[in-house]
């Protein structure tokens, strides 16, 4: 589809990316959602939290949060408050991301697409449909999924949503290594960091391996020395090239909205895919000129713009299936 102009248009104040970033993420009051949590057991003898808000709702949402976030984060919450009234709501907790760490020396990452079709088969069984959204690293693991699926996706997913997403981890990577950037980078540094250590030392890895991780300023240094090979790849490079959803947008064959705001400080321009969009039907790019990174306010205690946004997405792409 051609891309959509975006009616998102904040005041003056949340036109900075950091103030739309930070206030929505880190300042503003969360919503509560009444959670009951579910575990899944998976194949490979670890597990998945899954906290669910459910109304005996026809209709399933998932929603995936991004890096080192999880259901408590305060976008998966408003989400969860938001959308309970019309579907039943699952939101994923990626391993280690439920407050108690997974069983295994491999974790979760951007490209961790397993624990995400198990959920859905599950699903399937006990809903008439089915909607993803993913949030970030979230959005980029549903696109990911959606894409290499292509035509032999389920007919029980209807629609699926990414927010922010990097849907190009290479370049989008090393965008926040940026000295502007630098605050998010380690911010998420000291959080894998603080999983990560204790891994190294139950499963007796090098003590030079523990530190040069504990000295890892960037992703490059980090999946490169954990994520990279914990997950089978050969390094940063292999595991970003491998998992980044760009790629496999051209085969999406399900109605898919993709906003990106274009201030986003985590994104590089290849996370834009115009031209991607512009030759699938299915494929909806939508990117406000603000925004930043899952903030979207147009006011301190307002809902997040793009939650009317995903409704009149669902109202339209619903209705058609």
């Amino acid at each position: 589809m051609p891309n959509i102009q975006s009616s998102y248009s904040p005041g003056f104040l949340y036109r900075n990316r950091h103030i739309n970033t930070i206030f929505a993420n880190r300042i503003r009051p969360q919503t509560v959602a009444p959670y009951v949590r579910k575990r899944f057991h998976s194949e490979d003898g670890d597990f998945y939290d899954v906290d669910t808000v459910l109304n005996d709702h026809s209709t399933a949402i998932v929603l995936m949060h991004g890096l080192e976030g999880s259901s408590q984060s305060s976008y998966i919450l408003e989400m969860a408050h938001h959308f309970s009234d019309k579907y039943d709501v699952w939101a994923m907790n990626h391993r280690s991301c439920s407050g108690e760490p997974n069983l295994l020396y491999s974790s979760y990452h951007s490209g961790h697409t397993k624990d995400l079709a198990a959920l859905i088969n599950y699903l399937e069984e006990r809903y008439q449909s089915v909607i993803l959204l993913g949030v970030s690293l979230g959005g980029n693991i549903t696109l990911l999924h959606v894409g290499q699926l292509g035509d032999a996706i389920s007919k029980k997913i209807k629609a699926v949503i990414g927010i922010s997403v990097p849907v190009q981890l290479n370049t989008a990577a090393k965008v926040l290594q940026k000295s502007k950037n630098l605050i998010y980078l380690q911010d998420f540094l000291v959080s894998l960091k603080g999983k990560v250590i204790p891994k190294l030392e139950k499963y007796n890895k090098s003590q030079e391996l523990i530190n040069k991780i504990r000295k890892a300023k960037t992703f490059v240094e980090f999946d490169s020395l954990y994520t990279g090979p914990a997950h089978g790849f050969k390094d940063a490079e292999d595991y970003w090239t491998q998992c980044s959803a760009e790629q496999y947008l051209q085969r999406i064959a399900i109605p898919t909205l993709l906003v990106n705001a274009k201030d986003d400080p985590f994104l590089s321009d290849e996370c834009y895919p115009f031209e991607k969009a512009e030759n699938n039907d299915d494929l909806f790019l939508e990117t406000p000129k603000y925004g930043g990174h899952v903030g979207f306010l147009t006011s301190y205690k307002s809902k997040r713009w793009y939650l009317t946004r995903v409704d009149e997405f669902l109202m339209e792409h619903l209705k058609k299936n």
